[in-house]
Parts: structure tokens; sequence; C-alpha cells
């Protein structure tokens, strides 16, 4: 385990290595779909051990591409080095610890998470520096995480709030908590029509003043989501972005001139959307070592980036090939099998709704994979999914007999990962015959 905990710093983040390692030791079993009967019952370790290939599993199947992955983490974590920027991705895009443990490898800061239960799963292996990008005022979960700060000494947790309704239910619940350590809060902005957050920067000022006077909350900076309150790259979405990140700096320095931070300051937004646009407005803010006032931290919360997609990041990060000379890879493929032709341009696979995303776009087929490989028209679509088929439309005259197998570029890899208890990573989704060099176990 290694553990270097510093709030402002760019210091390694603890996550235990050993408890990482141990899901190796998990036994398999038909609880995981895709794998085949031939694993049931051998350790995920003894399977591996085996070299297997993707053929050999079952469909429909979820994979991730190691090599694009691998990629994808060194492109961010030059990207926030460069910027002058730290990056706290959020957890909830994948919530598999052997990810966050290569992501915390590269120097992130801190895991993002969004429920109380989350955090208590990134605990549970070890993650030292957690932002629960969340107001708290459950009352168990508030009770946890005083017990747990008492425990633990170099463990950092840090919340929300953006009522001063909020502020006070928390200090409530935790006045009668273990311990006497202070939970930070960070002053949620929001914006009109937007997610949660205070709706002006007068209303934040209130919540504010309000966690300065809690007897266990202590003033730790401020955050919001600016990818709430836009969903393309117009420029009427990327003023409204830059608008409202102006508006949270100028809560940030107000508070900061008003002496009301004891302890630094953490300013938070940008998730896989906008991160450009966060950099360009909040950056300027950054000052680790208070030479000019409070020490303060920029910290970036993207987490869609280490998988990134073929639809709706694909089309709106700055990561592209048409915005960048590093562009990000998609890092995850669906694979279905043809087992209707009922009907001459039309195929039904057996991948559905159970099992790949469809809420920021449907599946894109690519090619018909195998040995045979061969790319499928462009004029090919997805027209629908139920809830274990796929209605792929086909030009007049396309080969696509029954039983062939057909990989799908995917998009929004958040509501990927959380159909799948287990994912194969393969060496590179573009060989003829991948071969699965890892299992990643997922949390939801």
């Amino acid at each position: 385990m290694h553990n270097d905990a510093n709030s402002l710093g760019r210091n390694a983040v603890a996550i235990d290595d050993d408890v990482v390692a141990g899901l190796g030791d998990r036994t398999l079993g038909p609880e995981h779909k895709g794998l085949p009967p031939a694993a049931w019952g051998r350790t995920v370790r003894e399977f591996l051990a085996t070299a297997p290939s993707l053929d050999q599993f079952e469909t429909p199947l979820l994979t991730i591409d190691r090599s694009a992955v691998e990629a994808n983490i060194a492109v961010m974590a030059e990207w926030v080095g460069a910027a002058g920027v730290q990056l706290a991705p959020h957890g909830k895009t994948t919530m598999s610890p052997q990810l966050w443990a290569q992501q915390l490898a590269a120097g992130c800061w801190g895991i993002t998470l969004a429920t109380i239960w989350q955090v208590q799963v990134a605990r549970s292996f070890g993650v030292g520096r957690v932002l629960l990008a969340n107001a708290l005022v459950d009352p168990v979960g508030l009770h946890w995480v005083a017990a747990e700060l008492a425990k633990d000494s170099t463990f950092e947790f840090v919340c929300w709030a953006d009522s001063v309704e909020t502020v006070e239910l928390m200090d409530e619940h935790l006045r009668s908590a273990s311990g006497t350590a202070r939970v930070r809060v960070l002053v949620e902005l929001g914006g009109p029509h937007g997610r949660t957050g205070a709706r002006t920067v007068e209303q934040a000022h209130a919540v504010a003043a309000a966690v300065t006077d809690a007897q266990r909350l202590t003033l730790a900076g401020v955050g919001g989501y600016e990818g709430a309150l836009a969903h393309d790259r117009t420029s009427e979405a990327t003023d409204t972005v830059r608008h409202y990140l102006d508006e949270l700096a100028r809560l940030h320095r107000e508070i900061a001139a008003g002496g009301q931070y004891p302890d630094g300051a953490i300013v938070t937004a940008g998730g896989s959307a906008y991160p450009d646009l966060v950099v360009e407005r909040l950056a300027g803010l950054a000052d680790e070592q208070g030479a000019e006032g409070v020490p303060t931290s920029i910290v970036l919360r993207s987490g869609a980036y280490i998988i990134h997609d073929d639809g709706f990041y694909a089309g709106i990060s700055p990561f592209t090939a048409s915005r960048s000379d590093t562009p990000l890879r998609s890092a995850m493929h669906g694979w279905a099998r043809a087992v209707s032709r009922p009907e001459p341009e039309l195929a039904l696979l057996d991948a559905g709704k159970r099992d790949l995303p469809y809420d920021e776009g449907l599946p894109v087929p690519q090619y018909v994979a195998g040995k045979e490989a061969s790319a499928l028209d462009p004029a090919a679509t997805v027209s629908a999914l139920n809830d274990q088929h796929t209605f792929l439309r086909l030009p007049a005259g396309t080969d696509l007999p029954v039983g062939a197998v057909v990989r799908l570029g995917l998009s929004h890899p958040c509501t990927a990962f959380d159909k799948w208890r287990l994912i194969p990573v393969i060496d590179d989704a573009d060989a003829p015959s991948p071969r699965v060099v890892d299992l990643l176990h997922t949390f939801f």
C-alpha cells in the first residue's frame, strides 16, 4: 500500500494494491455473463493462465481494449500536468478499483464518487482521498464518515452542500457522531435549469457562511458541474459554460478575499465534455503554495476519458482527432451475434438494453468479426434495442449470416459498465482473434 496524502499536492494517493490484486482470487461462475462454462469454478488467475481468446467467450459481450486504456490515461496525465491542474477522475464511470489503481498510479489527485455507498466501496480498497460530488445528508452515511475520519487520520474526504438547510442538517447529524473531526465541505454553485447547486453567487455565499458557523464542518472550497448546463459544442453552449465557470471563479475569489478558508481551497469542475473550458477559465486560480493568498488546487473530475467512446464523447470531447494532436481512443466495444435474418435488410443480434448503453446514442455497427473480418457498409445502422435484441438495418445484398459476430461501437461508458459484473480486457480490439489478458471487476 502506498500513502502520501497531501490535500493540495500532486503526491501519490493511497489505494491498497494488495486488496486490488486479491480480486484475482475470486471464483468465476455463471453469474459472470459472457464467460464460458470452462471458466466456472476457477479463479480469475487460473482462468487467465489458460490464455483464453475472445472467440472462446459467449455473446453478447462487452470488452475493454488494454492498449486504448493505457493510451488514454497517458494522454490525460500529460494534459493536466501541462495545464497545472489536478485530476480526480469520477470513479462512478467504471466502478472498477483495478482502473482506479491505474489512474492513481498515473498521478491522479484522488477519486471522485457520487454516492456514499460508492465512497464505502472505495474505502474498502484503501482509497485515501475521495471527493464526493454530491451533498451528504444521510445520517447513516454521515456517521460512517465521522467514524472513518476518526479511525484514519490520513483519510481525506470532501463533499458538497448547496443550501443552508443542507449545512444545518449535516451539522446536526455530525454533532451526534463519534470523534471530533470536521467534514470538509465545498459550496456547490449551480445554474438556471441545471441540476443541484445554489442558483446564484449570493445564495452560495449564504451557504459558505453557514458552513463557517457549523460545529463539525469546514469550508474547503467551491465546486460544480458545468455539464448539466450544456450538451453540445455550439457557441451558445460553450458561452453558457464559460459564463458559469466565471461565476464559480468569482465565488471562490470573494470567499478567499473574505478570509473564510481556514486551510486552503479546492476549486473543482469539469466533466468529460468541457475540461478544456474549465482549464481556460479556472486554471489561473491555481496557487498550491499560497504565494498570493489562499493555497488553491484546481481539480478536474473527468471520468469518461479513460474509456472514451464512439458516440457522445467522440463528438463533444476536446480530445478528438479533429481537436487534438493526441486524441483519446474508444476502449470499449460490444460484440453481438446474428441470431435471426427475418427480412432481407434486417438482422437481429443477441445484445440489448441489458447489455449495451443506449441513453446517449445507439450502438454503431463496425465490422463482422473473426479471421475473415470485413467492414460493414457505412449505411448499416442500429435502429432500436429491445431488452435482449439489437435491430440491425442492412443495405440490400449485405452478407451477414446467422451466427456471424458483429463488433459494435458504443456511446457513454457510464451506462456500459453498470451492466457487467466482470468485463474482459483484450490486447487488441482490431486483432482477428483478440487475446483476453485480464478481467475487470465492477461494483454497482
